[in-house]
């Protein structure tokens, strides 16, 4: 693990000090002694706007946006732009004091009205924030924003933490191509240039919030997880996310390398398309693809043991009864059982060509992956010759990450893998809905379970943390129970540096690459 850059050490650096203004109201700078650093990166998105699918993500993680909440090393919802908040007594109303030495980048200060009216256009925009929570009335007061929902929102200050929620300078954006400038916003880093394959930040100079460390930060698309591990070799880029698991050990020299890695939030899951005119519309076919899948072996000999092996809907980094509902999943490893429930559903393999039929046709699954994550490919082809075995076909087809969430919405998949944030807002609840939930815009799968349902409305006006909890593990029971989902394994993350970098540290929230912590060692 990194270990932080301690301020004796840089007081204790040779060199002169420079004076620069530093946020609106100006202060001292260190003498830098790396102007520009190198950062290579995995890309999905081709805009920086922030209401557009999950493009905030990037703005975020490339030190350009905040939100007004962020999240700690345990992942509470604590101060950012906002510099604490309270709630009504009826629970409906949420006032967000904006800290006064807010600042967008080109010098505005940050009032509760601007912020307000941030938060108004992602609602106009995204009809993911729709689907977030609803609101009765959205206004600014002074350095206040006041939110009025229109039921109890327990987790709101962790939503208004998700980037769709970045604050911008709405006075600004009608004179922006936001999809290639950016918009206007207040984190330390700005856009100088920007596409998919290479973006190019400068320095915020007006940056209300400390000290920026770099002139400039190169930011290069690697998707390629083993031509990202030899960039960094080469000296072609000072730090990477996301070091493939076989690759790791080439940094195992901490002379040269500082290794960041910790237990993630994610799940590697495939969304299973259950609607009645599917093969996997019945559970039984169901049940059968997960038994034919040995996901231990995939997460201890293909991963080199660094995933956790999946069935419970979230990972074991979180509270909410991984070892319980492991135990409790009856659909693990068990060839013959899934060869049996093929059976019991009618299908058997009439021709003899090792594929089971029925009606005159073969039993075949089309699985949808990208390739910008390592495991990805390596969990499709797994699936592909495990199911195999017991006379499933699996064809793979490999698309953009682009297309990705278009091709969820609209059901066009059988399986469709990738990797997923589980506590976007700080707490499971949007992301227990999100695929599941019955009328949810990114649930294309046809899975509707009024008890789960039930559960759910219960789960977003629940306060106590102990009964959120139970509802939480209630929802992953019912989903085990009707194998609505097939989670391969829970990742770690990872970011690696060269000795140049300090604090290139890899944080649980998946949303902070960038940040103004991360320095010049030298």
């Amino acid at each position: 693990m990194k270990k932080m850059f301690k301020a004796t050490a840089a007081a204790a650096m040779i060199g002169l000090l420079a004076f620069a203004a530093a946020g609106c109201g100006g202060g001292d700078k260190k003498a830098e002694h790396k102007d520009t650093a190198k950062f290579g990166v995995t890309n999905f998105a081709d805009s920086l706007e922030t209401t557009d699918n999950y493009f905030g993500w990037v703005v975020m993680r490339y030190g350009l946006g905040e939100c007004l909440v962020k999240f700690d090393k345990k992942m509470n919802a604590v101060p950012w732009l906002a510099d604490k908040w309270t709630i009504s007594d009826d629970k409906l109303t949420w006032t967000f004091h904006i800290n006064d030495k807010a600042c967008f980048s080109n010098g505005t200060k940050l009032t509760g009205e601007l912020a307000a009216a941030s938060i108004q256009r992602t609602f106009e925009k995204a009809a993911r924030a729709k689907s977030m929570f609803e609101y009765e009335s959205i206004k600014g007061e002074g350095q206040n924003v006041i939110i009025k929902t229109k039921k109890p929102v327990p987790t709101l200050p962790g939503m208004l933490g998700d980037p769709l929620f970045i604050i911008v300078d709405t006075q600004t954006i009608k004179d922006r191509d936001t999809a290639k400038q950016g918009a206007i916003c207040t984190g330390p880093y700005v856009v100088k240039s920007y596409s998919k394959a290479k973006a190019e930040m400068v320095k915020n100079e007006k940056y209300w919030d400390g000290e920026v460390p770099f002139k400039a930060v190169d930011i290069l698309t690697i998707d390629d997880p083993n031509t990202r591990a030899m960039a960094l070799q080469k000296g072609e880029i000072d730090f990477a996310i996301n070091i493939a698991a076989g690759d790791l050990q080439l940094f195992n020299n901490k002379d040269k390398y500082n290794i960041s890695s910790i237990a993630s939030l994610r799940d590697v899951l495939a969304r299973l398309n259950v609607r009645p005119d599917k093969p996997l519309g019945d559970l039984k076919v169901r049940e059968a693809l997960l038994r034919s899948l040995d996901r231990v072996t995939y997460n201890k000999v293909l991963l080199k043991d660094t995933f956790v092996p999946g069935g419970p809907y979230l990972p074991p980094s979180v509270d909410y009864g991984y070892d319980e509902l492991y135990k409790y999943d009856k659909n693990q490893y068990n060839v013959e059982s899934a060869k049996k429930l093929l059976a019991e559903a009618g299908w058997k393999d009439t021709n003899g060509d090792g594929y089971v039929d029925k009606n005159g046709k073969n039993l075949e699954l089309d699985f949808v992956f990208y390739s910008g994550r390592a495991e990805l490919p390596l969990y499709a082809e797994a699936t592909q010759a495990d199911a195999k075995k017991v006379g499933i076909k699996v064809n793979l087809k490999n698309v953009d990450y682009n297309v990705l969430d278009g091709i969820g919405r609209k059901g066009e998949y059988d399986l469709l893998i990738s990797n997923v944030l589980t506590l976007q807002a700080g707490d499971p609840e949007v992301f227990m809905n999100m695929y599941l939930k019955t009328g949810q815009e990114q649930n294309g799968s046809g899975y509707s379970n009024p008890q789960f349902d039930a559960l759910s409305d219960k789960l977003g006006v629940e306060f106590d943390p102990a009964k959120r909890r139970e509802l939480v593990i209630e929802m992953q029971k019912l989903i085990l129970d009707d194998a609505a989902s097939l989670v391969f394994g829970h990742p770690q993350t990872n970011m690696v540096s060269n000795k140049s970098i300090a604090n290139a540290e890899i944080l649980p929230c998946d949303y902070y690459w960038l940040t103004k912590d991360i320095k010049s060692a030298n």
